[in-house]
């Protein structure tokens, strides 16, 4: 099966970096083009097979939105790197709802963003024996935050950072008080979910089991919009979930990150993520959150990547094909 053509290009993020990304991430648009803003469109939730690797899709999913790429693994890989945090475009019609002026709104991007995550989890593929696959979200969490419940179950509500953010790190206004986030959930927040859902039932389908390793990193300082960031702030947080992290996975992963001066399991960020539609209920669905301090591997805030990145990829490749 032919695979589907790249998406357009999006825009650099401000961050710099200290090489280009792998390939397989696609064309990435001129460093002329605002931080802040992105060519994706304005006038509906456009949906496209947003795929690009080197293997067919044997179950696509129904349709990937633009906001993210699909970056395919081997066929017979139950692993899918999942990115939600890497990302700082914003496309222009919602950067225009934001408060913030636009230097103010570069630094709480070098604040909010998992700055180069998701080069870290191409090279650990690029690596591993068995390639897993990558979900990748190419906007910004302040677009919408797709890890975060979109109701009243989220508890990042009392910060003012649900679904849809209305407050920043150092809780300041955001949007404004009578900001409806739902426009943007339909178009960003349910396609994301659905596209992950399609993803993890056709890993489902084909090789009977899925693991998810969500790829996240957070600041050494505590920011005041955490509301459990008074625990311990270890080089390596491991997330994990009760029901869909087996106890043998989060040993595996303490052992391959264990030269990183440290690992802490739920602190000072707790869980990992599953589609909705599996959590809690399906056990072949396992899951497993990697919270990397940020000056491990890079300039605070909003960086270069240095060495550690490479050391941090290979660990993760590390990881994968223990599970394999």
């Amino acid at each position: 099966m032919a695979l589907p053509s790249p998406l357009e290009p999006v825009a650099l993020p401000s961050a710099p970096t200290s090489a280009a990304l792998p390939s397989a991430l696609g064309p990435l648009a001129p460093p002329s083009t605002p931080a802040h803003t992105a060519p994706i469109s304005a006038s509906g939730p456009a949906t496209r097979p947003a795929v690009a690797g080197p293997a067919a899709l044997p179950l696509a999913p129904r349709s990937v939105p633009d906001s993210v790429r699909l970056l395919l693994g081997a066929a017979d890989s139950p692993v899918v790197l999942h990115v939600p945090h890497s990302a700082r475009t914003i496309p222009a019609h919602v950067r225009a709802e934001l408060l913030l002026d636009d230097r103010a709104l570069e630094r709480e991007l070098d604040a909010i963003t998992d700055a180069h995550t998701a080069r870290l989890a191409a090279v650990a593929a690029e690596v591993s024996p068995t390639r897993p696959w990558q979900f990748v979200n190419r906007l910004s969490r302040l677009v919408v935050d797709p890890e975060r419940f979109p109701d009243e179950r989220e508890e990042m509500l009392a910060a003012g950072m649900g679904a849809v953010y209305t407050a920043t790190t150092d809780r300041m206004a955001l949007r404004r008080p009578d900001f409806d986030p739902a426009p943007l959930l339909d178009r960003y927040f349910h396609p994301y979910a659905r596209a992950m859902t399609d993803l993890v039932a056709e890993r489902l389908s084909v090789v009977g089991r899925v693991l998810i390793i969500d790829v996240h990193s957070y600041p050494a300082q505590r920011l005041p919009y955490e509301l459990h960031g008074d625990g311990r702030r270890p080089p390596i947080c491991l997330g994990v979930d009760a029901f869909h992290t087996p106890p043998d996975l989060a040993e595996h992963a303490s052992d391959v990150f264990a030269d990183f001066g440290g690992v802490g399991v739920n602190s000072p960020f707790a869980g990992a993520y599953v589609p909705l539609d599996f959590y809690g209920r399906e056990p072949r669905v396992t899951a497993l959150m990697v919270e990397i301090r940020r000056d491990l591997y890079m300039a605070e805030p909003g960086g270069l990547p240095g060495p550690g990145l490479d050391r941090l990829a290979a660990a993760l490749a590390e990881l994968i094909a223990r599970i394999q």
